[in-house]
């Protein structure tokens, strides 16, 4: 991708007024075309399989896809395809699970005309961009969050790499652990979690900022 052949974007976010923003701010660069839309992580992989994409502006908070799930998906049908997390929160938990499982890079939602373009035009070419307010801030959980939630660490980093999509097989041969002894890790988070299965378990992690 260069330049000149300009980058198209495809924004994935659940607010019509978000997508609406990010297009004003995506005209103010002749370079940067918006594409297509989505509001959903399932739209999203639809969209991304039908639509010439460069870049995809992916926000954190879907109704139906945990991030760092989507983003995994979002790897297997459009490898190509640059990701950048495009978030409100500027001390949100998962951007370092999201940048391990295939992410491009991560702004916050405020971020002007300029630095938008210029952050956009950079993930295209292959440099990865976070923004500066989050640099040091997305650390995976803190063992004081891990202590008042009740999980252990080994817990925690079973649910991690299934909230990036990895199977119980895949979590084994990770952490060096038998298939069984991930199935307790996920059973017992599951429990501390008051969960009923994995997804509701990932789904509780990210709204306790675990993940």
């Amino acid at each position: 991708m260069s330049d000149h052949a300009g980058v198209r974007v495809l924004v994935v976010d659940d607010h019509p007024v978000i997508r609406g923003g990010v297009e004003l701010l995506a005209a103010e660069d002749p370079a940067i075309t918006v594409v297509g839309g989505a509001s959903t992580g399932h739209e999203a992989i639809k969209v991304a399989q039908e639509v010439a994409t460069d870049v995809i502006l992916l926000d954190l908070r879907l109704p139906d896809i945990p991030a760092p799930e989507l983003v995994t998906q979002l790897r297997r049908v459009a490898p190509r395809v640059k990701i950048l997390l495009f978030t409100a929160f500027a001390d949100h938990g998962a951007i370092d699970v999201l940048i391990e499982a295939g992410a491009d890079g991560c702004l916050v939602k405020d971020i002007t005309g300029g630095d938008f373009a210029t952050a956009v035009r950079r993930v295209a070419r292959g440099v990865r961009v976070v923004d500066p307010r989050l640099t040091g801030r997305h650390a995976s959980a803190t063992p004081e969050l891990l202590f008042r939630v009740g999980l252990t660490r080994r817990e925690y980093e079973v649910l991690r790499l299934a909230a990036m999509g990895h199977s119980n097989p895949e979590i084994a041969d990770r952490l060096a652990l038998a298939r069984n002894t991930v199935k307790t890790y996920l059973q017992t988070a599951m429990q501390k979690l008051n969960a009923r299965n994995r997804v509701e378990a990932i789904a509780k992690a990210h709204e306790l900022r675990l993940l």
